[in-house]
């Protein structure tokens, strides 16, 4: 993934190093000093020839890290392994040393830097972080070491415009003073004068509210250097910034607040990129440099106003140079998790992407003047700059494009009802008093995505402000509702206990025979499994005992059940102890944790360390699980070899009941695709292949043709997964792929692919463009699903045959008919069966209940229009037309007003009608366009409210119920009321 090209000598300090109050306009020609992607290259070649393994970037959202939105920070992939929960043959367990370039995204969240990109020269909502890390290998004194050889000899950067800050103690915490740290800095040769002592929040850093942390000591620049700039270290000034923070981690912060020593020490390092080629390429500014001025280049072409000229401030001259800012960063970042998976939503990571995208669109549109579709065009520069480290924006870049141009022509139409709805708000009497409603703003920033300070801007230019107190109350209730929503959940083992329970050499779980199961005679035979208690947990520390009624985790030294992972759900099933066998422990939960696999379990009696226990698994929970995970893997190779190679994986989940698969592909699966998928599946199901297990050291597994990966962490040795084929033949055969379904898991699989029976695609859908969801039911659900699709067909069918006949005479017959194709409808949609069939009959439902609802509207007019000229003959003439109707529709009650006043346009019109069947007042009314003092909303609130009920409308048309069963006694007060409003 990374290209290194080390430079064959140290680059001395021959860059040129602008003063702060410099800044560099976006011009032709490269930034001078070291190309962005060499100072990457030197970076991470300098720690590989150090023992440092290279670890690729992980995508920007979290794995199975529901505390973050985004990954913020080159550690946050290596947050098993500092927690000691990696498992113990995992990539990240082995390893002791390692760097990389990790992209970064800090936006939302407890790291928001969003609302200040482009108002200044240096915040950025994306960024790369170069990090390097030890594991329990080297601490202090190497990580100081290192840090300064590579930034001085190997950067060229002078060692006088360094300065070097460290933790300084604080009494409170009962944390000394770091001057181990001091002294090694002192021994490398930083002068006394430029080693700077800070307290907690500048040099102690913390995961979060517990877990590991530990003092820190960072690195400093001077831009402007030939001073003593001791006073500038950690003030905010663009002058002096931090380069390198070197985070030493030999703490637990525990619950309690109070601090535990860790028992391995490590050693997690970060560099923001960006910062770090700003300095060596001479320049304050992070947006003059070669990471941004193609794309501020590309800005200038597509849009056509001034050059971007790296103007800061608040003057009005200054916001085309700032829109430069936040179209280039929100760009890079779109780009960057749009490629990764993560597109703009309505919750989470998501909405955070909608936002930045609208945001982007804001500036485009509003302050640079560029034509719709610009932004899109921008992507093939983002993947120039960042395509060589992170090949996927070349890969996805099309996908990228269509992404962004959808959320532009979205939020574009958002704009133009956003603004109606805040005119329509401003022109209501209510609202002239210059205070704006909350909920209004609230919604059309919710809703549509409608920015809140554009809100305030539109506002602000009509003397109207938002009541800004009320807003606050909105926002916070909905974040405390979304922090609730989110569900973090606590973390099985802490990093003390798993410690201790390496301390006290508990062996990790032998989880192997949930692997060990045989087909005999078309059935499945697990193995029963006698395990002992080798530690309980209960949530706060290890115990040596629970009792009934205790919530608590178990680890046993083996286990037959299958812990939650690789998208597959849990085991179900319970335990029994040796000598109470009529004591049940149900399980609750399975979980991995550093290499141990705990089971959930509310005590049903005493259990205590120690204990035998005979473990039940739910065999045919686990067999569904095992026919869905088979199945899955067997639709991943089918969507690809009907679609095609480029369908990637997205994301997948099984349970007992069914599966889920997400995949990459353009637009939604036609009927014949859909069927193609299915026919596919059927014939690796009805040719009953063997599927084959085995384990393979990790580069050989990957050298398989055609195998297929998810964004995991995978263990060293890793289970290959294959139909038909073994891993063996598959090595040996490179055109396999063509051929065969075959994907590294460690999940629960079949023995044979006739066990899935049948497989049933029920529903099919885009969660955004470029990614599709797709459900399947397996076996006699499957089944299932099909006899109920032929029930409805067949239902369809019937009922088209009934009416080819003769369209329906009366509006009762209509109206059953519009009523049958409803329900009709309702089950097809909502009914599992295949997603084809469900295409083919809604196709058909439609046009029936197009010509149904014609059918309906057209008896209803006649029947109005039959029932007004009645009420016209019947009618003596006059000002007020005040009648009761026999109907059970307030819409047909309606229709009929509509054709009386028609017919008499001077006169005001109000019918009333019993409903038979819910014994409710219907009321309708219209009144004269000129008529100058009775309106009909305030006739039909008038007497709905007489009536017991409500009602309302428009000046001219109003409509409501009531309760009361008096008609006579309420059509006189109508015609009373509507007489005296008319005479005053």
């Amino acid at each position: 993934m990374f290209r290194l090209l080390l430079p064959r000598r140290p680059l001395i300090g021959s860059l040129c190093l602008l003063s702060a109050g410099s800044s560099r306009s976006c011009s032709g020609s490269s930034p001078p000093g070291l190309p962005s992607s060499q100072v990457r290259s030197t970076f991470l070649e300098f720690f590989r020839s150090r023992g440092h393994r290279l670890v690729p970037s992980a995508p920007v959202r979290p794995r199975g890290d529901p505390s973050l939105l985004f990954v913020n920070a080159g550690m946050n992939q290596f947050k098993p392994l500092l927690l000691g929960t990696a498992p113990p043959h995992s990539m990240l367990a082995s390893l002791r040393r390692a760097a990389n370039s990790q992209k970064c995204v800090r936006a939302g969240g407890k790291h928001n830097d969003l609302q200040d990109v482009g108002k200044d020269l240096t915040h950025l909502s994306f960024f790369e972080m170069l990090g390097s890390w030890s594991f329990g290998d080297y601490f202090k004194e190497e990580a100081c070491s290192m840090a300064w050889l590579l930034l001085t000899e190997h950067y060229g950067i002078p060692a006088d415009r360094l300065y070097v800050s460290y933790f300084g103690g604080n009494a409170v915490s009962g944390l000394p003073a770091d001057l181990e740290t001091r002294n090694i800095w002192l021994e490398i040769g930083v002068p006394p004068a430029r080693l700077l002592p800070f307290g907690l929040k500048e040099n102690f850093w913390e995961m979060g509210s517990s877990g590991p942390c530990g003092p820190c000591t960072e690195i400093h620049y001077d831009h402007v250097g030939g001073r003593d700039a001791a006073k500038l270290v950690n003030a905010d000034s663009p002058e002096v910034v931090e380069i390198w923070n070197l985070v030493f981690m030999q703490y637990s912060r525990e619950a309690d607040l109070s601090l535990q020593p860790l028992p391995l020490l490590s050693v997690d390092t970060g560099m923001g990129l960006e910062r770090l080629v700003s300095i060596l390429q001479g320049t304050v500014s992070t947006y003059s440099t070669d990471l941004f001025t193609p794309l501020l280049q590309e800005i200038h072409q597509r849009s056509g106003v001034q050059p971007y000229g790296g103007r800061t401030g608040a003057a009005d001259e200054y916001r085309t140079d700032m829109a430069y800012r936040v179209v280039a960063d929100h760009m890079r970042t779109l780009s960057v998790c749009i490629a990764d998976g993560v597109h703009p939503g309505m919750s989470g990571a998501e909405l955070v992407l909608r936002r930045i995208l609208r945001r982007a669109v804001r500036f485009c549109v509003e302050v640079l003047r560029a034509p719709q579709g610009t932004l899109a065009g921008l992507v093939p520069t983002v993947a120039y700059t960042l395509g060589d480290v992170y090949p996927e924006l070349h890969r996805e870049a099309d996908r990228i494009m269509d992404v962004i141009n959808d959320g532009e022509a979205h939020f574009l139409s958002s704009l133009q009802q956003g603004s109606r709805l805040i005119l329509r708000t401003l022109d209501r009497k209510n609202y002239k008093d210059g205070v704006f409603p909350a909920s209004v703003a609230w919604s059309l920033h919710r809703n549509l995505g409608f920015p809140l300070d554009l809100v305030d801007l539109m506002l602000e230019e009509r003397g109207v402000q938002v009541d800004q107190k009320d807003l606050q109350r909105l926002i916070s209730e909905s974040q405390v509702k979304s922090g609730g929503q989110k569900g973090v959940q606590s973390q099985v083992l802490d990093v003390l206990s798993l410690a201790e329970l390496q301390c006290l050499r508990v062996p990790h779980t032998d989880d192997s025979l949930k692997y060990r199961y045989s087909l005999q005679l078309d059935r499945y035979v697990f193995p029963a499994c006698h395990a002992a208690v080798l530690a309980l947990y209960d949530g706060r520390s290890l115990v040596s005992e629970v009792e009934e009624g205790q919530r608590c985790f178990v680890v046993l030294d083996q286990t037959c059940f299958y812990s939650e992972q690789g998208g597959q759900s849990h085991d179900q099933g319970y335990f029994t102890r040796d000598g109470l066998q009529d004591v049940l422990f149900p399980v609750e939960a399975v979980v991995q944790a550093g290499g141990y696999v705990v089971h959930q379990v509310t005590a049903a009696g005493p259990l205590k360390t120690g204990d035998q226990l005979q473990l039940h698994l739910d065999q045919v929970h686990r067999l569904s699980c095992m026919v869905n995970h088979t199945a899955t893997h067997i639709l991943n190779f089918s969507l690809r070899k009907v679609l095609g190679d480029s369908v990637q994986q997205r994301g997948s989940h099984v349970s007992a009941e069914r599966l889920r698969f997400d995949f990459s592909y353009k637009g939604l699966l036609d009927v014949s695709q859909l069927q193609q998928v299915e026919r596919c599946v059927h014939d690796t199901i009805s040719a009953n292949q063997i599927v084959h297990s085995e384990e393979l050291p990790l580069d050989k597994a990957m050298s398989i043709g055609g195998v297929r990966t998810i964004d995991e962490v995978y263990p060293d040795p890793v289970r290959v997964v294959s139909v038909c084929l073994t891993a063996s033949e598959l090595l040996s055969d490179r055109q396999s792929d063509r051929q065969v379904s075959v994907e590294l898991c460690c999940g629960t699989h079949l023995l044979r692919t006739g066990s899935i029976e049948d497989l049933v695609l029920v529903s099919e859908r885009q969660l955004v463009r470029g990614i599709s969801r797709v459900i399947a039911l397996t076996g006699r659900r499957a089944t299932k699903a099909r006899e109920d699709g032929q029930v409805l067909s067949q239902d369809v069918d019937s009922l088209l045959a009934r009416l080819s006949g003769s369209a329906p005479s009366s509006l009762d017959s209509a109206q059953r008919l519009a009523k049958e194709v409803g329900l009709l409808s309702d089950a097809v949609d909502n009914t599992p069966i295949p997603q084809w069939q469900r295409r083919d009959l809604q196709g058909r439902l439609k046009a029936l209940q197009r010509s149904s609802n014609t059918s309906v509207r057209k008896l209803e007019t006649r029947e109005a229009a039959a029932l007004a000229q009645t009420l016209l003959r019947e009618w003596g003439g006059g000002q007020f037309l005040v009648r009761s109707v026999h109907m059970d529709s307030l819409q047909m009650v309606m229709k009929t007003v509509n054709q009386l006043s028609a017919a008499a346009p001077r006169s005001h019109v109000m019918l009333l009608a019993h409903q038979s069947h819910s014994g409710k007042v219907l009321c309708a009314c219209q009144v004269p366009k000129d008529s100058p003092f009775l309106s009909a909303s305030d006739w039909a609130v008038a007497v709905c409210r007489h009536l017991g009920g409500i009602g309302g409308g428009s000046e001219l048309v109003a409509k409501g119920t009531g309760s009361s069963n008096d008609i006579t006694e309420a059509l006189r007060w109508a015609e009373q009321f509507a007489c005296q409003t008319t005479e005053r």
